[in-house]
Parts: structure tokens; C-alpha cells; sequence
């Protein structure tokens, strides 16, 4: 928005002119609009799903630090902090209002009624109450959805598909996350349907991720589906790490933990999804409304396979696999 200044206010001395150069650059500087965003996780591994929301920011004209600021909030995986760091977006007044994930969407929601949200979920938006529907959202949400906590089903049929004789897998899952229990649902429903035991672990911090392999390997566990939450994506460096450790066959909902050593992963990019967001949110300060903007679904998913992890475990990927994968990691 420009400032009007009246001419009259620049006819000062010099020194007055130079005294008064602060102020005015603050003034443009306020008036450049605050994109506020808020994520469930710690910063750690994030930079190249922000790097996507700047991409999409710049498709319709916004470069961050140029013509819009942003203003970061993490949760550092503490769930309970969300409501608060929600509202302080809220009260600096936030022009939009990028929300992360689950937990943090409903939090942004829960904050405000009037501020513009956009988030970026891996789960069902309806199911999770953030709009009623996709087509037609109203209010002031709208967002993304890449959908990694509703595939669990496929997860598992394809990490069956690569080692077919374990009988007991097991899930992975965040207690601390608003859609735990229908994740763990799918999970033991498509677990049954394939013949499997399925043995779930819970896991909300550094600690308890490293006694559920511990459990898991006292259980004597065949494979691992990694639950689609945050927290694992945050954490992807010490669960690949440990499924190593162990030689545990496992199975992420995100492309970046195969990228970093995991063995296979099925679902849509997040980094997509974050490019998207921030299309979104350049378009709502462009002045157009959430309740216009329809709830985006991803249309293509991903399957993703690391063959040199697959060597290291002594798997041996069917080339009918390979054929499908998307990617293949040499």
C-alpha cells in the first residue's frame, strides 16, 4: 500500500531531513504486507519445503524480505505450543497466515476468524474439520492437502510387495497428532487384509522414537511403516539411521526420507504442496478470498525406492517395482 505524504512535510532543513530518514524508512517498511507462518516441527530440515514456498510466492510476485516479510513460528514438535504461537501471528496482525501441518492448521483456525489461512496438510480436510468443503470452502481457510497420512493402505501393500515373507510389520505412529487414531485404523485394517500382524509403536520425541526401535527389535519386528506425520519428516536423519542400525525394511510417506537412506517411500510432494501454498497466499494478498480458492488435492503419487538401501538389506527389488517406481535411487 503506498504512503501519501504531503510535500509540505519534506520542507525541513537538512539536518532535519537526515533526522527524519529512519522514520520514513520505517514507515515503508510497515507497510509491506507479513505473511506469518506456523509449523509444527523445529526448522531442522524444513529449508527445502520453504524454498518451494518462496518459489510459489514468486509466481504471482512476492519475494520474501522484497515486497512481503515473513514472519516464521515453530513448534519444535511441541504440539501444546501451537495455540500460542498462533495467536501471536494473530496479534501482529498477519496479512495471511501459512499454517504446516495438522495440528498447526487447526491451531491457526482455532486463532481466528477474519485472518486469511492457508495451510498444508497430509491429511483429509474435511475429515480434520478445516473446511466443510473442498469445491466451496468458506470462512477464511483454504489450503493444500498432499495427503501422506491416508495412505498407509498403499504403503503397506507395497512394502509386502518387497518382502513377502514378514510376518508381523510394524506402524509407526505420532499419539500427539490430530489424526493418529484414524491412521492406526487403516493401518490395522490393511494389515489384516494382507495376512499381517501388525504391532504399533508410539512416538511423539527424539527419545521414544529410539525405544521404539528398541521395542521393535526385542519384538523381533519384520518391516516398518512410518507413520504420516511431521515429526518423522523432521526427524527422517535418526530413523533412517535406526532402521539401518537394525536392518529393518521400512516404508516413509515422504520422498525426502528416501533421499536421505530410507528404502521406499509412496505418496505426493510436499514440496509441491508448499509451492501451492504459497501461490495461495500470494493470491489472497493480491486480494482475492479463501472462500474462492478450493481446497487443492494432489494428482499424482510417487513411488520412490532406494536401491542401495534395498542392496544394504539384501532385498531384492522385483523389476516389475522398478518399472513402477517413479524414482529410483542408485
Amino acid at each position: 500500500m503506498a504512503i501519501n505524504i504531503r510535500r509540505r512535510e519534506f520542507v525541513v532543513t537538512l539536518g532535519g531531513a537526515v533526522a527524519a530518514w529512519p522514520f520514513a524508512a520505517r514507515g515503508q517498511q510497515a507497510a509491506m504486507p507479513v505473511i506469518g507462518f506456523v509449523r509444527n516441527t523445529s526448522p531442522d530440515g524444513a529449508a527445502p519445503l520453504l524454498a518451494a514456498l518462496r518459489r510459489g510466492l514468486s509466481e504471482v510476485g512476492y519475494a520474501e524480505g522484497q515486497n512481503v516479510a515473513v514472519e516464521y513460528r515453530w513448534a519444535e514438535n511441541n504440539y501444546d505450543r501451537l495455540p500460542a504461537l498462533a495467536a501471536d501471528l494473530v496479534r501482529r496482525q498477519s496479512a495471511v497466515i501459512i499454517a504446516a501441518g495438522n495440528a498447526a492448521a487447526l491451531a491457526a483456525k482455532a486463532a481466528t476468524t477474519t485472518i486469511p489461512i492457508v495451510f498444508a496438510t497430509g491429511d483429509d480436510p474435511v475429515r480434520l474439520g478445516l473446511v466443510a468443503s473442498l469445491s466451496r470452502p468458506t470462512g477464511n481457510v483454504t489450503g493444500v492437502s498432499f495427503l501422506g497420512g491416508t495412505l498407509v493402505a498403499k504403503r503397506l501393500e507395497l512394502l509386502r510387495e518387497l518382502v513377502p515373507n514378514v510376518a508381523t510389520v510394524a506402524h509407526l505412529m505420532n499419539p500427539t497428532g490430530p489424526t493418529a487414531a484414524p491412521e492406526v485404523e487403516e493401518a490395522r485394517i490393511a494389515a489384516r487384509s494382507l495376512g499381517q500382524q501388525i504391532q504399533v509403536l508410539q512416538a511423539s520425541n527424539e527419545s521414544e522414537i529410539e525405544v521404539a526401535f528398541t521395542t521393535m527389535a526385542r519384538l523381533r519386528i519384520g518391516a516398518l511403516n512410518v507413520g504420516g506425520d511431521a515429526l518423522f519428516v523432521d526427524r527422517r536423519a535418526q530413523i533412517v539411521a535406526l532402521a539401518a542400525h537394525h536392518s529393518l525394511p521400512t516404508s516413509y510417506f515422504d520422498r525426502e526420507c528416501v533421499a536421505a537412506g530410507g528404502l521406499m517411500s509412496y505418496g505426493t510432494s510436499q514440496a509441491d504442496a508448499y509451492r501451492l501454498a504459497g501461490v495461495y497466499a500470494g493470491r489472497i494478498l493480491k486480494g482475492e478470498k479463501p472462500a474462492d480458492l478450493p481446497v487443492l488435492l494432489p494428482t499424482k503419487f510417487e513411488l520412490v525406492i532406494n536401491m542401495k538401501t534395498a542392496k544394504a538389506l539384501g532385498i531384492e527389488v522385483p523389476n516389475s517395482m522398478q518399472l513402477l517406481a517413479d524414482e529410483v535411487i542408485e
